[in-house]
């Protein structure tokens, strides 16, 4: 919604350090739209539209957060992440919907060039006990490495 903040901060701070946040929603026969303040608002762009804008401008790299899938424990929203990171050649951070490390793997086969998984670290159970857990280095190395 500020395209000349993107492109101020690029040319200020450089691309490398502008990350621009692409919120997404599936919307009813319409598909995939981007969304602005906090999920309320569809801005009636499609994220791919939106990535490359972004890009164009100097962003150095996309967050990608699938609000469909955020804190849902159902993996990440895979078409969505292809789409975007074929479209640009900016690094794409997929974030929404990872249950497990095996959710790693297929968002990188997808395109991502990196992964975020908040929920699946630390998960608010009720009475507001934390539970944070982390892959084990085992499993860790076995996505990384495939050994």
């Amino acid at each position: 919604t500020t395209p000349h903040l993107i492109r101020e901060a690029a040319n200020l701070f450089g691309n490398q350090s502008i990350v621009v946040s692409i919120d997404v929603k599936k919307v009813f026969l319409k598909g995939y739209r981007v969304f602005i303040e906090n999920g309320k608002k569809n801005t009636g762009l499609h994220p791919v539209e939106f990535a490359i804008t972004a890009q164009n401008l100097g962003a150095g790299e996309i967050l990608l957060n699938s609000i469909d899938k955020d804190g849902t424990f159902t993996g990440y929203d895979l078409s969505l992440i292809q789409q975007v990171s074929q479209a640009v050649n900016i690094p794409v951070i997929a974030l929404g919907g990872a249950t497990t490390v095996t959710d790693f793997v297929a968002a990188k086969q997808a395109g991502a060039s990196a992964l975020a998984a908040g929920s699946m670290f630390v998960f608010q159970r009720p009475h507001k006990a934390v539970l944070i857990s982390y892959p084990t280095r085992k499993e860790l190395k076995q996505i990384v490495h495939g050994s």
